[in-house]
Order: structure tokens, then C-alpha cells, then sequence
């Protein structure tokens, strides 16, 4: 039952906002591009200007490499416990399936 929990957890919260994430971190990119493209352009100071530019840069891919790997692993983590899902309705299948075949003979011999 906890499983189920987790499941709906991972569909209802951690995927999605994990994937919102994502999506706020596409706009502050090109937020930050724009930013960074007027400070080159109008600061005068272009070497140090590089410099910002290079260090946001890093700092966002490293955010946006993080953000990606946590929908991974969320992801990881829901393709698992469908998978352990599956196992149990698979076993409950074969179960059913013993125990209708344990009828069959029990009726067959009985006739």
C-alpha cells in the first residue's frame, strides 16, 4: 500500500514539479542571456563583462544539471515501483489462475 502511496507521489508532486522546474529555469535562462547580453554591450567594460556572463553560465548549467537529475531519478524511481507493481499483479494473476485450475479438477474429478 505504502507503494501505491509513493506512486501517486511521484505522479501528483516530485515528476511534475520537478518538469516545473525545469520549465522556470528555461525562462530565467533567457532572462539571464538578455541580462548578460546588455551588460556586454553596454558596460564598456567587456573583459569583465565576460567574466560574469562565463561565471552565470556555469553556475545555471550546474542548476539545470542538477534539475535534470533529480527528474531522472524521480523518474527512475516511478518506472521501479511500476515494475514491483507489475510483479505483484503478475503473481496475483498466476495465483487466480492455480487456483481456478485446482476448481477445474476438483469438479472434473468429482463428475
Amino acid at each position: 500500500m505504502a507503494d501505491n502511496r509513493e506512486l501517486v507521489e511521484l505522479f501528483e508532486q516530485k515528476i511534475p514539479g520537478a518538469r516545473q522546474q525545469l520549465k522556470d529555469s528555461h525562462k530565467n535562462l533567457g532572462d539571464l542571456a538578455s541580462y548578460c547580453e546588455r551588460n556586454y554591450t553596454e558596460s564598456g567594460q567587456t573583459p569583465a563583462a565576460l567574466e560574469e556572463t562565463k561565471r552565470y553560465a556555469a553556475q545555471s548549467l550546474a542548476s539545470v544539471a542538477y534539475q535534470v537529475n533529480i527528474l531522472a531519478v524521480s523518474m527512475l524511481d516511478l518506472l521501479d515501483k511500476q515494475m514491483k507493481h507489475m510483479g505483484n499483479m503478475e503473481a496475483n494473476i498466476h495465483h487466480i489462475s492455480q487456483v481456478k485450475e485446482a476448481h477445474i479438477q476438483i469438479q472434473y474429478t468429482a463428475t
